[in-house]
């Protein structure tokens, strides 16, 4: 017979592993959550990306002419033109977005390449000027848009190896700022 003692160390024992078990189920549970909501962010914001007014949007946003920065304040600021800046907004928070998820690893380049082409770089070698001109006068703090560049960065590099025409621009800063930027510990990053 069974001494009483033993069972119910194997009570016991069943007891922790059943809650062990649970445990890890859960952690396992909440991060596939969590992947799936990012996932339906991206969805959402490819499929405004992939519209036809999303490429007017792109287009209109394009198709904007400036001497400097002075020409672009009076022409398309938010205080002077608001209609322009959700427009001009809409993209660069769409491709920090997709930059972010990218550096973490929710989306990869061939996918982001089959969504967006060339628009990230081309639009950063447009606007990034613009961008670090507001950051330069406060008009933006220095982390806004950081994604959006690391992505054009990314893109471009893989522009100039598959073409050999493409040069890289001047805009970008070294291949080592780019390293110890993906290497840094975003402030607001979700656990």
């Amino acid at each position: 017979m069974v001494d009483l003692v033993v069972l119910q160390s194997l009570s016991y024992t069943a007891g922790a592993i059943s809650v062990i078990l649970g445990v890890i189920y859960y952690m396992i549970n909440l991060r596939e959550t969590m992947r799936n909501r990012r996932v339906t962010l991206t969805n959402a914001l490819m499929q405004q990306f992939l519209s036809e007014e999303g490429s007017r949007l792109w287009i209109d946003i394009m198709q904007a002419e400036w001497e400097d920065f002075d020409d672009f304040y009076r022409k398309y600021d938010s205080s002077v033109n608001p209609g322009f800046y959700a427009k001009r907004d809409t993209y660069f928070r769409t491709f920090d977005i997709f930059g972010y998820q990218y550096m973490s690893g929710y989306l990869d380049i061939g996918t982001l390449w089959t969504i967006c082409n060339e628009a990230v770089p081309l639009t950063w070698m447009k606007y990034g000027p613009i961008i670090e001109e507001y950051k330069a006068r406060g008009g933006y703090t220095k982390h806004v848009f950081e994604h959006f560049e690391y992505l054009a960065y990314e893109m471009s590099k893989m522009m100039a190896k598959t073409d050999p025409t493409f040069k890289m621009p001047s805009i970008f800063r070294s291949d080592e700022y780019y390293r110890e930027f993906k290497r840094r510990k975003h402030p607001f990053e979700s656990q």
